[in-house]
């Protein structure tokens, strides 16, 4: 059975505040059926204990995907200090416990100390139960199988890793807030863990909120009880961003000629415009056509090449 043609007027972007407790691919699961469509892709994976953004691709907005998750990001994290779990969260068990005067010892000064190494370019060891593939299977479901996993350190960059509302919690651990902004890639967890080994100790994240996938923040989503509502009512959910504006968020754009814009649907090459980066192609009636990159080929000779066809000649 072929599948349903791609409808441009129904491609785009949706940004979810994923709820606690449903994993991102059950959020994809719910905008399927919103949507009417089985095109539904999401921007990179949130733990089923972690809310917030979540950006959705739908139908050819699924093609915008691999941009975002190029894209650095923003979290809200509580971090407990005093006790490691086997998940690194609180869904795990607790597997190391530090001492009461190891933790009487500890200040604040030392925890802002700490963190203010993690800023700029590091090597970061990712969580064991993250859901990066050893031989084909994934980290965490290795985990669960009671399999040690030991995964390889990658680059990472911290932009901002700041601490608020440092206190002693009843029990004698240490709770805190942290504001985090990072690279793709950056496991916040990871950065929980090792906070507290810079000072000694163990610690677990309690809670994590992602405020931002690069220019999409909180006040573009919308809870996911929207698209439930319209599921009951037999309706069509809406795109938060249609593949027009989705496409040019956060980027230059470059005004086309008709001719232009023709021989980019046509997967064509045009003159170059001395544009930085990745830019949107707009043709005369304020259409996406593409986003576009100027590199260099083999002779030096700056080009135009097409990293995405929004609208190539044969969907128009």
């Amino acid at each position: 059975m072929s599948r349903r043609p791609v409808r441009l007027a129904d491609s785009g972007l949706v940004v979810v505040d994923k709820p606690a407790g449903m994993t991102s691919r059950d959020v994809v699961s719910v905008l399927r059926r919103a949507f009417r469509t089985r095109r539904v892709g999401h921007s990179g994976t949130l733990d089923p204990a972690a809310t917030g953004v979540l950006v959705v691709g739908i139908e050819r907005g699924t093609k915008l995907l691999p941009f975002l998750l190029k894209e650095s990001k923003s979290y809200q994290a509580t971090i407990v200090i005093g006790q490691a779990t086997s998940t690194e969260d609180a869904e795990g068990e607790v597997c190391a416990t530090d001492a009461s005067e190891l933790l009487d010892a500890l200040s604040e000064s030392q925890l802002h100390d700490a963190a203010a190494t993690f800023i700029g370019e590091s090597q970061q060891v990712p969580s064991a139960v993250s859901a990066i593939k050893v031989q084909g299977v994934r980290a965490y479901e290795r985990v669960r199988r009671g399999e040690s996993v030991e995964l390889a350190a990658r680059p990472i960059h911290v932009d901002e890793f700041s601490l608020s509302d440092i206190h002693r919690t009843p029990e004698g651990w240490w709770q805190l807030s942290a504001m985090v902004s990072c690279s793709a890639g950056t496991y916040v967890r990871a950065l929980a863990r090792d906070l507290a080994a810079q000072v000694g100790l163990h610690a677990h994240l309690s809670a994590l909120r992602r405020t931002r996938v690069g220019d999409f923040d909180l006040s573009y989503a919308q809870p996911l009880e929207t698209y439930k509502a319209a599921i009951d009512a037999g309706e069509r959910a809406r795109l938060t961003l249609d593949l027009d504006t989705a496409a040019c968020i956060g980027r230059e754009t470059r005004h086309l000629s008709a001719e232009e814009a023709t021989k980019v649907s046509l997967g064509q090459r045009i003159a170059p415009a001395g544009l930085p980066g990745i830019y949107a192609g707009i043709d005369p009636e304020g259409r996406t056509i593409a986003l576009l990159e100027e590199t260099f080929d083999n002779a030096n000779r700056r080009i135009v090449r097409s990293v995405f066809v929004a609208r190539p000649a044969t969907l128009q």
